[in-house]
C-alpha cells in the first residue's frame, strides 16, 4: 500500500507494448476517477513509479498531462495533488451532462432496436444485484455502462463524442453519491428503459432530465454536509 493511502490491489497492471507515458496516464486517470486516489491527495512520483513498475519520467509526464486536463494540480515547491473540484465546477459539468443525456434519451426512444432494449434491461438487472450486494464499485461501473448504452442507442456520433469527453469526470462526481443514490437510481433506469421501449420520446427526455438532476442534487447535498 502506498504511504499516501492507495488501497491494496487498486494499482492496475500496465500492459506492454505501447507508449509508456500513455499507459501510465491511463492508469493514474483510472485511479483518480474511481477515487482510489482521492481529491486533495499528494501524489509522490517515486511512490507511484514504484507501484506501477516504471521510472519516474513517464510518471512525471503523465502528471503534467493530467494537470493540463484539470485532474491534477501541480503546486510549486509542493508537488502534485489530485484536483479538488469546486461546487461550481461540478454544477457546470453535471448541467452539461443533463443536456446531452436528455437528448440521447429522446433519440434512443426513437431509434432503439430490440437488442438494444434487451441490453438496457440486462444492465438494470445487474445494477440491481450490485446495489443489493452493496458493491459500490460495480454499481458505479454499471451505471456508466447504462448511460453509455443509451448514448449508443441514440445513434448520433457527434453527441456520443461530446458525452465521451465528460464521461470520466461524471463518473468521478458520481462515485461519492453511488451508495446514497443506490436503489433509487436503478428504479429510475428501469422507468427510462420502459419509456424507450414504448418509443415515448417526450417521457424518455423528461425521465433522463430528472434522473441526472437527482444525481446533481445528491452530489451537492453530500458535499454540503
Amino acid at each position: 500500500m502506498l504511504p499516501t493511502g492507495l488501497p491494496q490491489g487498486a494499482v492496475p497492471r500496465l500492459e506492454r507494448p505501447g507508449p509508456l507515458r500513455d499507459r501510465v496516464y491511463e492508469a493514474l486517470l483510472e485511479l483518480i476517477t474511481t477515487r482510489a486516489l482521492r481529491p486533495g491527495q499528494h501524489l509522490v512520483e517515486s511512490e507511484l513509479a514504484g507501484h506501477l513498475g516504471v521510472s519516474r519520467q513517464p510518471v512525471r509526464e503523465a502528471l503534467q498531462r493530467l494537470n493540463t486536463e484539470g485532474w491534477v494540480d501541480l503546486r510549486p515547491a509542493q508537488g502534485a495533488f489530485v484536483h479538488e473540484p469546486t461546487q461550481d465546477e461540478a454544477d457546470q459539468l453535471l448541467t452539461v451532462r443533463t443536456l446531452l443525456e436528455a437528448e440521447a434519451a429522446r433519440l434512443a426512444a426513437q431509434n432503439a432496436d430490440k437488442a438494444g432494449i434487451q441490453a438496457l434491461q440486462e444492465l438494470c438487472a445487474e445494477g440491481e444485484k450490485a446495489v443489493a450486494a452493496e458493491d459500490v464499485d460495480r454499481s458505479v461501473a454499471l451505471n456508466a455502462a447504462f448511460h453509455t448504452k443509451v448514448m449508443e442507442l441514440a445513434g448520433n456520433t457527434v453527441l456520443a463524442g461530446l458525452a465521451g469527453q465528460v464521461d470520466r469526470r461524471v463518473r468521478w462526481y458520481y462515485t461519492p453519491v453511488a451508495r446514497q443514490r443506490g436503489k433509487q437510481s436503478w428504479i429510475e433506469h428501469r422507468e427510462l428503459t420502459t419509456a424507450i421501449t414504448a418509443r415515448d420520446e417526450q417521457r424518455a427526455t423528461h425521465l433522463m432530465r430528472e434522473h441526472t438532476e437527482h444525481t446533481r442534487r445528491s452530489y451537492h447535498e453530500q458535499n454540503a454536509s
